[in-house]
């Protein structure tokens, strides 16, 4: 029986080199290649190996490991994303609301957690719907105005 991490690798290394659409296509390559596991195992490690699904036309998505941009590109690739994912930015209280499209909800909370600002307390993602949690009000009000103008931008 494998360990977590091994298990783990050999969902990264399976996403990287073929086309697994869902979670049962991981959990059945795995069974192929001798790894007992269940499609819950698989659903937890997937969100913790941060995988995002990505669009591949005609209603397609296939998991992907995230990339990582070099810190310093960080900033400029939330941008990216926000210009090309994101529909909508809101607040409530400390709380910034940011609605994707489909699927691109958990790639774009891996940017934000990847600026490791201290503004920012946490991020939680679903698949279209991101919780940002604000240290103040001040401080996620300002948020929601830099969020918006990568909207714009």
């Amino acid at each position: 029986m494998l360990t977590k991490d091994h298990r783990q690798k050999r969902i990264q290394e399976l996403v990287s080199r073929e086309f697994v659409s869902t979670q049962a296509e991981i959990v059945e390559r795995l069974t192929v290649e001798g790894v007992a596991v269940t499609q819950a195992t698989v659903s937890r490690d997937i969100t913790e190996l941060r995988l995002v699904r990505l669009p591949m036309g005609k209603g397609k998505h296939r998991y992907a490991l995230a990339p990582y941009a070099l810190t310093s590109d960080t900033t400029e690739e939330l941008r990216l994303r926000f210009k090309e994912f994101v529909r909508d930015v809101d607040r409530g209280e400390n709380i910034v609301v940011v609605k994707t499209k489909d699927g691109h909800a958990m790639g774009i909370a891996l940017v934000m957690d990847k600026l490791s600002r201290d503004d920012i307390v946490g991020t939680l993602a679903g698949q279209d719907t991101i919780f940002v949690t604000v240290r103040t009000v001040p401080l996620a009000e300002a948020l929601v105005e830099e969020f918006t103008d990568y909207l714009l931008q």
